[in-house]
Parts: structure tokens; C-alpha cells; sequence
């Protein structure tokens, strides 16, 4: 049994992260603000003997002692992570600092969640590890944008100055129960409009395009890498996300069928900034790992359309 550290633990990826944890057998200890994640996400957990919860902004140092250590904290979704976007850019910096120093004190390993976004809008098609981006520094996505690429940085000098044993993984858009109704992000936009009887809301022509990857994929992912012992790929990075591409008309189309909705699709001016494509290129994760989806788009999408039934 380890004694395991999830940052941002309540939130939609580290509250199904932490439940497979605990049926590892591990010792699970979630902290998080709960700025975005929610006590509603790890309350079956609770009573269980293996899990317990600290209430912390990660910004503040945390002194535990802990075997691995899972760095997912952090605001995701625009309309998060752009409402105070000077505490997006610490929590990706000092807070992932914070969790650095712990793994060098503790002699832990660390995943750090880093994002596609570092990619910004890219003009490789589709994006390998070796891509650096094309972000812009300046813009109302940079404080995450630049927050993760300067998290990565930081875990790179670590590794190559403190030899902290550090594994990164650029997450591409996930999508599964527990998401946040309200959070903005495309897939639980789309699903909950047509749930409620709204017209579904496409930004832009609807011809831009991401990969979707359904949660369970994305965890085996995480976990896989941590389980391997100073793998090949450390540190990494490696993309985890699902390589099928669809438009964001596409998906509109698929969830208005899905949950037999009768929604038109509205196409309001394109943020600024918004990147034109996402995909990735899993080679590495497929190499390193043995990992690759195998949830579809409209199994993932179907589970989806569930859980937010059941809470609407």
C-alpha cells in the first residue's frame, strides 16, 4: 500500500483518479480548495478508511509524507480559469513548486497534469511531444496556457537538477460524469443545453476540431505511467488523450441525436484566441505505456448524457 497525494482531488479528474486509488488498496490523502471541484465528487469516499481529505489552496506549502504524488490541481476550463486568472497562473507555478520541493523532500513521484493547451493554436497537425506551440503569451488564455508551459519548465529543472523522479502528461479534452454543468467546457455545454431544451450554442463556424477522451481511458492512462519503475518516457512528456477527431458541429449533431433533443445550433462570434484543431499523436504513450483509448465518442457521450440526466 502507498500513501498517495492527489492535488485538486475533489475535481472532475482527481475524484475518479482518487476512487481508483482507493480500490488500489492505496492510502489516498485529496486535497483541494474546492474552487472548482466539489465534496459532492468524493463523498462515497468519506467513510472509507483509506481516504481522507485536506482543505488547501496548493499555494500554501504542504507538509505530508507521501509515496507518489498526482499534481491535478488547477482551474481548466475558460470560464474558470479566466475568472481570476493571477491565481490560475500561481496554482500552475507556485503551486506545482510546492509539489516539486515536497517530491524532493519526501522522495516521491510526482505526475504532473499538464495540458494540450501548451500546444496553444498549433500548426503541427497532429501534435507530437516534440512540438513546442504556438501560444500566445499575452492573450486571456495565457494564464493557463503559459502556466502549464512554465510547469512543465519547472519540472524539467527538478528533474535534471534535483534527479526528482517526475512524469508529465499533456491531457487533451476529457468529458465524463462529474464534469461541472457549469463550467463552460464544450461537451458538458452541449449536453446539458439539450438536456434543458436550449438551443446549443457552436462558437465560430463549428468547423474547428478537438479529440474527446472519455475519463476512464484518461485515468488508466495516468496510471499506467506512474506504475512503471523509472520508465523509458520519464519524464516525459506524453500526450494522453483519444486521437478521433470530430468538429464541434459533429458533436452538436451527436448529442442532439443522443439525447433526442429538438436544439438548433447557434453560432455566436469565436473566442479570442480559440484554437482552430486539436489532435494527438498517442505514439509515444502507445510505445512507452501499452495505452490507448477504448471508449468511443458515442459510448463515452451516451454515459455522459446519463449522469447529467440523473443530476438536472
Amino acid at each position: 500500500m502507498k500513501k498517495v497525494l492527489v492535488t485538486g482531488g475533489a475535481g472532475f479528474l482527481g475524484s475518479h483518479l482518487c476512487d481508483r486509488l482507493v480500490e488500489q488498496g492505496h492510502h489516498v490523502l485529496c486535497v483541494d480548495n474546492y474552487f472548482t471541484g466539489s465534496k459532492k465528487n468524493i463523498e462515497h469516499l468519506l467513510d472509507h478508511k483509506n481516504f481522507e481529505v485536506i482543505r488547501q489552496d496548493i499555494c500554501i506549502p504542504l507538509y505530508v509524507e507521501v509515496d507518489e504524488i498526482y499534481n491535478l490541481a488547477c482551474p481548466a476550463s475558460p470560464f474558470y480559469y479566466q475568472w481570476d486568472p493571477i491565481q490560475t497562473m500561481k496554482t500552475s507555478v507556485i503551486g506545482t513548486y510546492n509539489m516539486l520541493g515536497l517530491a524532493k523532500r519526501t522522495g516521491a513521484k510526482i505526475l504532473q497534469a499538464s495540458t494540450s493547451e501548451v500546444y496553444g493554436d498549433p500548426v503541427v497537425h497532429p501534435q507530437t511531444e516534440d512540438y513546442w506551440g504556438n501560444v500566445n503569451p499575452i492573450g486571456i488564455r495565457s494564464c493557463y496556457d503559459e502556466g502549464k508551459r512554465a510547469a512543465e519548465t519547472l519540472c524539467m529543472d527538478y528533474f535534471r537538477v534535483h534527479n526528482v523522479d517526475v512524469r508529465i502528461i499533456r491531457i487533451f479534452n476529457t468529458y465524463g460524469p462529474r464534469m461541472a454543468q457549469n463550467d463552460g467546457r464544450v461537451v458538458s455545454n452541449f449536453v446539458v443545453q439539450a438536456l434543458q431544451g436550449k438551443d446549443i450554442t457552436v462558437y465560430g463556424s463549428g468547423e474547428q476540431t478537438r479529440s474527446f477522451c472519455y475519463v476512464d481511458d484518461l485515468i488508466d492512462g495516468m496510471l499506467k505511467y506512474m506504475s512503471l519503475d523509472a520508465p523509458d518516457g520519464m519524464p516525459g512528456p506524453i500526450n494522453l488523450g483519444n486521437p478521433g477527431e470530430f468538429t464541434m458541429n459533429e458533436l452538436a449533431e451527436k448529442v442532439i441525436e443522443l439525447t433526442g433533443a429538438s436544439s438548433q445550433i447557434l453560432h455566436p462570434p469565436l473566442p479570442q484566441d480559440d484554437p482552430k484543431q486539436r489532435k494527438p499523436n498517442i505514439e509515444r504513450a502507445n510505445r512507452i505505456l501499452g495505452w490507448k483509448p477504448e471508449i468511443t465518442l458515442e459510448q463515452g457521450l451516451k454515459k455522459t448524457i446519463d449522469y447529467f440526466r440523473s443530476i438536472l
